[in-house]
């Protein structure tokens, strides 16, 4: 699509923080500078984690199933409590940070794995394992990291097989980071207890495996869908837009970009403070 595109192009403001419908590189290549809307999903986003975790924990869905079809308690199992959990953050970014703030409340243990380990001030309580090692001890694996060539099935069979027996899995982010054929198997085997997932890797066509699955808690990719999220993004959307036409520079720069940039001119494009917060933007101006 890029090719058709006029070289007068030359910023593209997506309204999303993924962004793996856009390849980037070819941006890159064309001088396209690209932006997404982090931070202003971060809240929404963590508390559908939390939603799914818990139910998932709890195997919720056979239960208002059993309801919804005048059974009562019809075939309820018994689930687990959070507290004392150990809850894995595979993507330890803006939202993995509020899904470990809302989890602590819980009473659950927090370990993580990023690219790279935090500064002590963002990383809190939270401990900073290889990833090997996040496969081997989180009681719950949360997926919060973005999609890309390098993290496309990052969980798959061999990964499945290094878990705890009965881990639970949680997927907001994107579907393809999990082989769902491989977690299929892992629930079928009772390797995986159950599971909580808002994104699919072929969306909307839903793996039947799963979708027949009860142990398995299913939203259709609403983990945005507020109006306050919703009117946050659009939000900063306007501001990437307003930036660019007035400054040349964008605000949220995507990171592949941003770093580039780093490199090249130090903070000169697309800064975001360590802190989270973005410059120039709180979220409700424009």
């Amino acid at each position: 699509m890029l090719s058709v595109l006029p070289n007068s192009l030359k910023f593209i403001c997506h309204n999303g923080a993924g962004y793996d419908n856009i390849d980037v590189d070819a941006c890159t290549e064309k001088e396209i500078l690209v932006s997404s809307t982090p931070i202003a999903v971060n809240n929404a986003t963590a508390d559908i984690t939390m939603f799914l975790m818990i139910g998932a924990l709890r195997q919720a869905y056979i239960s208002i199933s059993s309801i919804r079809n005048g059974q009562w308690f019809g075939k309820t199992t018994l689930g687990h409590d959070p507290r004392g959990r150990t809850l894995g953050i595979l993507g330890m970014g803006g939202i993995g940070r509020e899904v470990a703030r809302r989890a602590r409340v819980f009473g659950m243990n927090i370990i993580y794995h990023n690219r790279r380990r935090l500064p002590r001030e963002l990383e809190g309580d939270a401990t900073y394992v290889s990833f090997d090692d996040l496969l081997c001890k989180s009681d719950v694996l949360s997926l919060n990291l973005s999609l890309n060539a390098s993290t496309r099935h990052i969980i798959s069979g061999p990964e499945f097989e290094k878990m705890k027996d009965g881990v639970v899995i949680i997927n907001t982010a994107r579907g393809a980071l999990i082989n769902e054929k491989a977690l299929v198997d892992a629930l079928n085997s009772g390797k995986v207890f159950s599971a909580g997932l808002d994104v699919f890797e072929n969306e909307p066509s839903v793996e039947p495996g799963l979708l027949n699955n009860p142990r398995v808690m299913l939203l259709p990719h609403i983990g945005t869908t507020t109006l306050e999220t919703q009117r946050e993004m659009e939000l900063l959307v306007l501001e990437n837009l307003r930036s660019c036409l007035e400054k040349g520079t964008l605000v949220t720069l995507v990171p592949e970009q941003r770093d580039a940039l780093h490199q090249v001119n130090g903070l000169e494009n697309g800064h975001v403070e360590r802190n989270g917060h973005l410059n120039g933007w709180n979220g409700v101006h424009v």
